[in-house]
């Protein structure tokens, strides 16, 4: 069925992606309910771009600096921003869960385009730690859409025209964050499943261009995942930009550190990387 949708207020509430059980619900509670919260840009700033958030919280929680943080970053740089608040493996959930949810939101920003005065062309996903994993999950796994579907959202293409990928998790084998892939795909996933979900081995000459950044001594998530992620791209042709600091706690987001003492040095490199893609131009 069609999801209905209608403009709302920076923050005012979240509106859920299905009208009706998301595909694969447990059950009819809040945590069973995929939705997204809207960020617009003013008419004056807005850019015509968009851009899809997936916060992080190792697939158990999402952590709202990784998601409302960001969407009123871009916000004030006219960027459309979409918060999404996607099932959980602590709540029961687990993969495709999480990617229908993330390909869902696209799809939706795509389909609603002309209404919000957005390029089709230009939505990006992002993502941090756990949510930077379901972002990459979605670069190498989306798809056209299915033309003979009833719900006209789901005709419409999952392919996001860029991604952002802060401090993620990439991998499902050696590398990966334990706690996140067992979140995902349980406590015993296949091998053909820990292969099909490490993005790294995913990634195609097809795959988005992409934005990473990581700290060098994250403790929690590798930072060579954010580098064989970055790798991959390079083998395929793929344009990246890859930023990795000397050192920063995991989950910082935009937080300052004692040497930054308003935002960290990756906005202002994102806001260039973005420039260069034709993300804040103003739409013709």
């Amino acid at each position: 069925m069609l999801a209905m949708f209608h403009y709302v207020a920076a923050d005012e509430k979240r509106v859920p992606l299905w009208n009706g059980d998301a595909p694969g619900a447990k059950g009819k509670g809040a945590r069973d309910i995929p939705a997204m919260s809207y960020y617009f840009a003013t008419a004056e700033k807005n850019t015509g771009s968009a851009i899809v958030i997936c916060p992080g919280g190792g697939y158990g929680a999402l952590a709202e600096h990784e998601g409302k943080g960001y969407a009123e970053f871009l916000q004030k740089h006219g960027i459309n921003a979409f918060v999404l608040s996607y099932r959980l493996g602590s709540s029961g959930y687990r993969h495709p869960a999480m990617l229908h949810d993330v390909a869902r939101a696209v799809r939706t920003v795509r389909f609603n385009a002309a209404k919000w005065k957005i390029d089709p062309k230009r939505i990006g996903v992002m993502g941090s730690s756990a949510g930077g994993h379901l972002a990459a999950t979605l670069l190498t796994h989306y798809d056209a859409g299915d033309a003979k579907s009833k719900d006209p959202i789901e005709r419409v293409s999952s392919r996001p025209d860029l991604g952002i990928l802060c401090y993620a998790v990439i991998s499902m084998g050696p590398l990966t964050h334990k706690g996140s892939r067992a979140n995902l795909l349980g406590d015993s996933p296949s091998a053909e499943l820990v292969k099909d979900l490490s993005n790294e081995l995913q990634v195609t000459k097809n795959t988005p261009p992409t934005f990473l950044w990581h700290t060098a001594n994250d403790s929690v998530v590798k930072v060579e995942n954010s580098l064989a992620f970055a790798g991959a791209l390079s083998r395929a042709k793929v344009p990246f930009a890859l930023h990795v600091f000397e050192s920063g706690r995991h989950g910082i987001g935009l937080g300052s550190n004692r040497r930054y003492k308003s935002l960290h040095p990756w906005a202002e490199d994102l806001m260039y990387w973005l420039q260069g893609r034709n993300f804040l131009g103003k739409k013709d």
